[in-house]
């Protein structure tokens, strides 16, 4: 049962500990704390966790490090029931870590198209192909060998340390901070690079050495599935006696962070530029820009005070060294990434003077719209071409 929160009252060192720069809340905790904490939180986990593909384990109850890495890469921006058919996917395509360095980039890219966040999945292939010539095609076991492949940060490292090999380590993302800060009532800005630390310590001090995995996944897994964002469900928290922001009857003042800027805006235009042969034309990003990688139709940002099919005609022009006339719209599609938002104009484009030539010497293909899905695109893009291939199979509706 878990211990009653007035006797380790943890308000007052709350108090103390904000007054601290160093933001040493590792310190404060004592083996109350880690009982508290631990022991019905394991508990409650044994009960409810939830079964996931990547969660399999062998005869000798080990799990695949390989899948363990992969599941923590898609869950990066994305949540289990999102990226749970990717994985499955994903892993059918390319089932061992030998495999997926093997493949060519454009294969991994459309296995991962419209998961998003692609620079993780250019990184994970990249990582692969290290793991195969300097480890062997084992995924490593030492937190300096694993953080040195590409796109592994201290959670990622973490997370497949512990839950593949059982290094103890403790897991810090924001279900776990959200838990902690509330549990404390830490009331420090989380975004502060040192208290983003501190709660790291204090994570790792309250991580029992011989239950590493199942303590991070049942933390990662209450604030996922109660101590929620918006309405955490307090009465069935395992939790509850301890939580010292119940008991100031707020948690979700809980955690502190600094308000995010206004997310800016873009308009965007496109040329859905056709062929005699009503093939389209399509561009290949650059591998180190955002979406790289992945192809998509030429366009780009509309300037101040232009008119949507002047953006397309120059953009164009600017691009691919061509000089298009724009004959109708074809979609308007609104989307939003982590940072920013854009509404994307499409136009059916004809091609007047010039010959298509990539700026940077990125690829360039003439396409047929029904063989589109054969290539990996953006999500907006791909929203784009579904549009195109309804009208091909439906010209009288449009």
């Amino acid at each position: 049962m878990a211990t009653p929160h007035a006797t380790w009252a943890p308000t007052p060192w709350t108090e103390a500990m904000a007054k601290r720069p160093s933001f040493d809340y590792a310190a404060h905790v004592d083996s109350r704390h880690r009982a508290a904490f631990r022991g019905p939180l394991l508990d409650w986990f044994a009960r409810v966790r939830r079964p996931m593909p990547w969660r399999a384990e062998d005869e000798h109850g080990r799990r695949d490090p390989y899948r363990v890495w992969l599941s923590e890469i898609m869950l990066q921006q994305t949540r289990v029931d999102q990226a749970t058919p990717y994985f499955q996917r994903f892993t059918t395509a390319f089932p061992t870590v030998e495999a997926l360095a093997a493949a060519d980039l454009d294969d991994v890219l459309k296995q991962w198209e419209g998961l998003g966040y692609y620079s993780r999945a250019r990184n994970l292939h990249r990582a692969a192909k290290v793991v195969v010539a300097e480890h062997g095609g084992r995924v490593p076991d030492t937190e300096a060998a694993i953080s040195a492949l590409p796109g592994i940060g201290p959670y990622t490292a973490a997370a497949v340390l512990s839950l593949a090999y059982g290094v103890p380590l403790a897991v810090l993302d924001g279900n776990v901070i959200r838990v902690l800060t509330r549990v404390f009532a830490l009331g420090d800005d989380v975004k502060r690079s040192p208290v983003t630390k501190a709660l790291r310590r204090l994570a790792n001090e309250l991580l029992p050495a011989d239950h590493p995995s199942a303590f991070n996944e049942a933390v990662m897994e209450l604030g996922a599935t109660v101590c929620t964002p918006a309405a955490p469900r307090c009465l069935v928290c395992t939790l509850r006696d301890v939580c010292a922001s119940l008991a100031e009857g707020d948690p979700t003042r809980y955690p502190v962070a600094t308000k995010k800027k206004p997310v800016p805006h873009y308009d965007i235009a496109v040329g859905v530029v056709y062929d005699e042969q009503s093939r389209v034309l399509i561009q290949k990003r650059p591998e180190d820009a955002m979406l790289g990688g992945l192809w998509e139709f030429p366009g780009g940002k509309r300037e101040p005070d232009e008119a949507l099919e002047a953006t397309c005609v120059r953009e164009l022009r600017e691009e691919l060294g061509i000089d298009v006339e724009v004959t109708e719209p074809v979609a308007r599609i609104d989307h939003a990434y982590s940072h920013f938002k854009i509404t994307m104009y499409a136009f059916r484009c004809q091609l007047v003077r010039g010959t298509p030539e990539g700026r940077e010497g990125q690829p360039l293909r003439w396409v047929a719209v029904s063989a589109l899905g054969d290539y990996a695109f953006p999500r907006a893009n791909r929203r784009l071409i579904e549009t195109l291939q309804a009208q091909l199979r439906n010209p009288t509706l449009f």
